[in-house]
């Protein structure tokens, strides 16, 4: 008998099976919605994404719903084979399932036994992101050889013209889904964020189709608009496919071929093209990579001694309590679409609770709960490891903090904005201009190594601007800015 091929909520993509003979099990477990205050949204792209997939597996598909995964398991009959879960505590839980065959990883371009061949190279220091995607453009054959000779032109200014991304149109399947959910909450499940018309696909047609938008239209801006933060247009020139990775619905590989294609045709210059390929075969592949290679760590507090928990607006994502434009534009992106892009990530979200020590496992959580792509194997390097230069061993990081004037500089929040990024004492002074010189006082010991760093602090040795600093920026603590 052929072995059932469990397709956990992550491995939804045709390139977690072998043929299109093989029999499916997709497991359907209730009771994770339970124990973590997800997004709705999340929730409900999870289990779309899941019966849309046994929707199109049609008699192939044995779709099971169940308490736990053990419980679900032993209603199935024959051999059961998963492919290498992407967490250590689903690892761990299907090691223990006696008969149950795991297979090699699937869903990554590098190979695990190729990345640690790299990586515990003799005098291979810290672990950089920027070496190990050198390593992979050359271990994979990723842009080498000549490119073409000319692209068609950059459009210039910050708005994009360009067409609007093919719609995602509900079913009767989101119809069950939202129904499901609202008879849970009835029961007492609690969520986060609200709810509204599905916003990212939930089947590998509907992502393949985004993927063809973004290369076409919005590939080709990419490297110039790809940190630029807009509270006209929160999307830019992304794909917002970040999702559609994480749930298994795109092949990275197929991805990366055709963002190259791309750029050999001349429809889209090499910077754009990089800039997208870093994000993908660069910093993906590495912090998947990094989550097995190197023991995570989830401190409490970090190498900067964060203690604050997060405050109740922020976990609640109440962007109307907030008047710092950035950080309300945000906030409200992750309440109203469960997304925000890298830049309003690490700029405004992480670069807020840097500035505030805040916790960092706690932050951790927080974003893989409230953003649809959130993941634990990339939400503990990307947040712990590298937004809140905490602790992780072997990977060379730094802070991202920086001022209002930064902010003020790549984006047009500060347009309209009752507080003034050039300012760091006052009424009117940006809480994340006050906030970063606090931050660089609080940690003067700890950041002198950084040269950016170290120049700001000397830049700052007045003794009575910083005392008026620090003594204001702790009254402001962590209440909504």
């Amino acid at each position: 008998m052929s072995p059932r091929r469990w397709l956990l909520a992550d491995q939804l993509g045709p390139h977690f099976l072998d043929d299109d003979r093989q029999p499916v099990l997709l497991i359907e477990v209730s009771e994770l919605f339970r124990h973590r205050r997800l997004h709705r949204q999340k929730a409900h792209l999870i289990l779309s994404a899941l019966r849309h997939r046994a929707a199109e597996l049609g008699d192939r598909a044995l779709l099971v719903r169940a308490g736990t995964f053990r419980e679900a398991l032993k209603s199935v009959d024959g051999p059961v084979e998963v492919c290498h879960p992407s967490t250590r505590a689903t690892h761990d839980f299907v090691r223990s399932v006696p008969g149950l065959t795991v297979l090699p990883p699937r869903g990554f371009v590098t190979d695990r036994a190729d990345f640690a061949h790299w990586a515990d190279q003799p005098r291979r220091g810290p672990l950089r992101m920027i070496d190990f995607y050198r390593h992979a453009t050359r271990r994979h054959g990723v842009l080498t050889g000549p490119g073409p000779t000319a692209h068609g032109p950059t459009p210039g200014g910050r708005a994009l013209d360009v067409p609007p991304a093919p719609p995602i149109v509900e079913d009767d399947i989101d119809a069950e889904v939202r129904a499901d959910l609202d008879r849970w909450e009835r029961d007492g499940v609690r969520f986060v964020g609200r709810d509204a018309p599905r916003a990212h696909p939930a089947s590998h047609a509907e992502a393949d189709q985004r993927l063809e938008h973004f290369l076409r239209y919005r590939l080709p801006d990419f490297g110039r608009y790809g940190d630029v933060m807009s509270a006209e247009d929160p999307v830019l020139a992304h794909g917002m496919l970040s999702a559609s990775f994480n749930l298994g619905l795109l092949d990275p590989a197929v991805a990366v071929t055709r963002a190259e294609a791309a750029w050999r045709a001349g429809d889209a210059p090499l910077d754009s093209v990089e800039a997208f390929l870093r994000g993908l075969l660069g910093w993906r592949e590495f912090l998947w990579q990094l989550y097995w290679h190197v023991e995570p760590a989830r401190p409490d507090t970090g190498r900067l001694a964060a203690t604050e928990p997060l405050p109740p607006w922020f976990l609640d994502l109440d962007a109307d309590a907030v008047e710092a434009r950035c950080l309300a534009d945000v906030l409200a992106g992750v309440r109203d679409r469960g997304w925000a892009h890298q830049a309003q990530r690490l700029l405004v979200l992480g670069n807020h609770a840097l500035q505030r020590g805040w916790r960092p496992a706690e932050l951790a959580d927080w974003f893989q709960r409230c953003f649809v792509d959130g993941v634990d194997w990339a939400m503990n390097t990307t947040v712990i490891g590298l937004s809140q230069y905490a602790d992780l061993p072997r990977v060379d990081t730094r802070p991202y903090a920086v001022d209002g004037r930064y902010i003020d500089e790549i984006s047009d929040y500060c347009t309209g904005c009752r507080y003034q990024p050039d300012r760091e004492l006052g009424d009117l002074a940006c809480p994340y201009t006050g906030g970063f010189a606090a931050f660089l006082h609080h940690n003067r010991e700890k950041l002198v190594a950084d040269p950016r760093l170290a120049a700001e602090l000397a830049a700052r040795d007045d003794p009575q601007h910083r005392e008026a600093v620090l003594a204001q920026e702790e009254k402001r603590g962590s209440n909504p800015p």
